[in-house]
């Protein structure tokens, strides 16, 4: 049994619960058994139900206890897997007590030196800091969504900005963007996710632009699907930008959080993005210069594959054996 134990909300965001859900369907296409824990966000409990994966509810607030209850039938073959960031030592010794194994994901917890595995492919500095048993590194550990493989292509030349700053977008950073666009002549679509908040104040903006020139799509269907029809995207520092790369699609990146920032320059240095820094006090004056878009785009699609979500799998099912 693989647990997989979330943490996804508004002011957490979602990029949690989708790099999970990519992970389990990997791991349910070979055959094994999955279910999630998750806090209680209406949003997230409804996306993963959708997914046909099964879902009981944990305490946010509750340090540790509750494991067994999750635990208690399947010990010692599971594979409690923590995708909340920071994993308490209390809550790690639990687990481990109980006879699961232990994974975390981009965990800085004091916790995570008991994980068997710490993945870590989103951390780019003071890595020699991180902790755990197998400490896995680089962009090649970076699960992203497989149906990507689809929509890949080089782009040519700048004609069309996606805009898509997360499932929560928690600082309302969408507004801001649009806002900075409006007097801008590129065509612009901006694509919100299910637990958006700004809405009222996003369609004040954009209804004060040129007709016609913005779009707003929300929970778009497939956003790699969507991201095919543009050739720059405007984006957070979390998963997303990596798969507008993997499909060729350059971007510039706001951090929404501190950790993001690390991540907005490691993309920079690729070559793949541009870095407009930290949401307080971000600078798109990039677009109103010459974007090399084809070289960017074909160095993107060479520096980020999709291989990640096999490779992490893999290890998983080596942990199980």
């Amino acid at each position: 049994m693989f647990v997989f134990c979330i943490e996804s909300s508004h002011a957490r965001g979602m990029g949690h619960l989708f790099r999970s859900l990519t992970l389990a369907a990997e791991l349910r296409a070979r055959g094994r058994s999955v279910r999630f824990l998750a806090n209680d966000h209406p949003n997230s409990l409804s996306i993963i139900r959708e997914r046909g994966f099964d879902v009981a509810l944990y305490d946010l607030a509750a340090v540790t206890g509750w494991e067994k209850d999750f635990l208690a039938d399947a010990a010692p073959s599971s594979i409690w897997i923590n995708d909340r960031l920071n994993t308490q030592r209390s809550h790690g010794e639990t687990v481990k007590r109980l006879g699961a194994k232990l994974v975390t994901f981009d965990d800085r917890g004091d916790g995570a030196e008991l994980a068997d595995i710490n993945v870590c492919a989103l951390l780019f500095e003071k890595t020699e800091e991180l902790k755990g048993g197998d400490v896995r590194l680089g962009v090649e550990y970076m699960i992203l969504n497989p149906e990507i493989a689809r929509y890949r292509r080089v782009r040519e030349e700048l004609a069309s900005i996606l805009v898509t700053l997360g499932g929560a977008d928690t600082y309302g950073v969408t507004v801001r963007v649009a806002q900075w666009l409006r007097s801008k002549h590129f065509p612009v679509t901006i694509v919100t996710g299910p637990s958006f908040r700004h809405m009222a104040e996003l369609e004040e903006v954009v209804s004060a632009a040129e007709p016609d020139r913005f779009k707003l799509l929300n929970q778009v269907p497939s956003l790699a699907a969507e991201m095919y029809g543009h050739d720059l995207a405007i984006t957070g520092g979390g998963l997303t930008p990596f798969e507008a790369c993997a499909a060729g699609l350059p971007c510039v990146v706001i951090a929404n959080e501190p950790f993001e920032i690390p991540v907005g320059r490691a993309l920079e240095n690729l070559g793949a993005a541009f870095f407009a820094g930290h949401h307080s006090e971000f600078d798109l004056g990039i677009l109103e210069k010459a974007i090399p878009i084809r070289s960017m785009s074909e160095t993107a699609m060479t520096k980020v594959d999709l291989g990640g979500v096999g490779r992490v799998a893999d290890l998983l099912e080596g942990l199980a054996a």
